[in-house]
């Protein structure tokens, strides 16, 4: 600075004119080489760095570009040199002092910052990322972030220590309470949730009280993002996670099995005993061949034991019965079906009756949980039950519908009209 001023002094100048001409000189030289200084740390260092770093087989390096960590740090540069060259200008040092300082805080912030999303991104790329989700841990620490960049910013453009500044806002702690009471929820939520492995991301949950029934496509501080299933997405608050209830199908998924739970509801008046005919009809069926032989020679040597004659009237003694036939076939073809999972829980069992006959209900469990392949492996084996229970001489109950109303009255119409023609003749 003095050399510059001399050297203008010799043209005769007055010593305003040295002064003004000198300051833009110095500010023109130190904006160049703070500007030159940035393009060979942008161009030149940044470009080595990337070099070294995508020959790595390692991906953690090319995200931490990808998320421009190097390229914000960069910015200290002119910062750095301006804030060394501050002593140029004494009028104005401190100013200049304290303004470089806090754009440096800044710039150490967002690079800070784009640290932690580039941790996250890294994080993510492990299978325990679903288990133990980080997201919101590094959301509060964003936030302890920004609440310490703040305080040291305002500590240096005013001048005084940031721990004046930061016991003054114990005064303020009820006022931060009720601004990040959610961010405090979320928080203390997202440890019991983490800590107890109620959700992943990737989880199937179910919540009424939200409308969510899908997917948990995310989790962070203050939200839980579940995906459902007609696209929608719908975002439950983390600490309603642990004071409402909600269904998790995790341990559905893990377990390789869905279960099936349906019943049929067959016309009462359609049970009975099964004849000699019938018995001889269902001993053609594969499924039922030795379980017939064994319960026909069980039947036999029971009434014969217990001198019981079943010609003289048909509730005498030990019969088979239509339904109980019927499930016992529809237990055997579960047994035999490929896509029932056979080492959990199946039975065909009877529920109570009601005013819509009888229901039997079949509880077992799909081999495959995808929602599609379990559909289809239900709706197969309610279709074979629908149209196999006539041949048992079972009537499926059902609602009169239009169709039997109609044809009630056709019947109806043509009775009369023989009866008419009858009487004529």
């Amino acid at each position: 600075m003095d050399f510059i001023r001399n050297h203008l002094q010799g043209y005769g100048m007055s010593d305003t004119m040295v002064t003004y001409l000198s300051n833009i000189i110095m500010v023109l030289f130190i904006a160049a080489v703070s500007v030159i200084a940035n393009l060979i740390t942008k161009k030149i260092v940044l470009n080595v760095i990337a070099r070294i770093v995508r020959k790595d087989r390692h991906k953690w390096g090319a995200i931490v570009l990808e998320k421009n960590v190097l390229h914000k740090l960069s910015h200290l540069v002119p910062a750095i040199i301006i804030y060394f060259s501050a002593w140029s200008f004494p009028t104005y040092q401190v100013l200049i002092e304290r303004l470089a300082a806090v754009y440096m805080i800044v710039v150490t912030i967002m690079a800070v910052n784009a640290l932690l999303n580039a941790f996250d991104e890294i994080y993510r790329s492990f299978e325990v990322s679903k288990i133990r989700p980080i997201k919101g841990y590094i959301q509060v620490m964003k936030i302890v972030l920004f609440i310490i960049g703040g305080i040291l910013c305002v500590a240096g453009l005013i001048g005084q220590n940031p721990l004046i500044i930061l016991s003054g806002l114990g005064a303020l702690s009820a006022v931060l309470m009720l601004v990040f009471k959610d961010s405090i929820l979320g928080l203390v939520a997202g440890v019991q949730l983490s800590s107890n492995d109620m959700v992943r991301v990737g989880d199937w949950i179910e919540m009424p009280n939200y409308n969510a029934d899908g997917d948990v496509i995310d989790i962070t501080l203050n939200t839980v993002k579940v995906m459902n299933f007609d696209k929608t997405i719908t975002m439950i608050p983390s600490y309603a996670l642990i004071s409402d209830s909600f269904r998790n199908w995790r341990s559905m998924q893990m377990s390789g099995g869905r279960r099936i739970k349906r019943s049929i509801q067959i016309d009462t008046s359609s049970i009975g005993f099964c004849t000699e005919d019938m018995i001889a009809e269902f001993r053609k069926i594969h499924y039922l061949s030795d379980y017939l032989a064994r319960r026909t020679n069980e039947i036999e040597e029971y009434n014969r034991e217990h001198g019981i004659n079943r010609r003289e009237s048909p509730v005498n003694g030990r019969q088979l019965t239509n339904v109980g036939v019927f499930r016992e076939y529809v237990t055997q073809y579960l047994r035999h079906h490929p896509g029932i999972n056979q080492n959990m829980t199946l039975m065909v069992r009877q529920l109570a009756p009601g005013d819509n006959g009888l229901p039997l209900e079949i509880y077992a469990f799909s081999g495959d949980t995808a929602w599609a392949v379990y559909e289809t492996v239900q709706a197969d084996i309610f279709d074979h039950i629908f149209a196999v229970a006539p041949m048992f001489g079972l009537r499926v109950f059902q609602n009169p519908t239009g169709h039997d109303i109609v044809g009630m009255q056709d019947k109806r119409s043509g009775s009369q009209s023989n009866s008419i023609e009858a009487e004529i003749g």
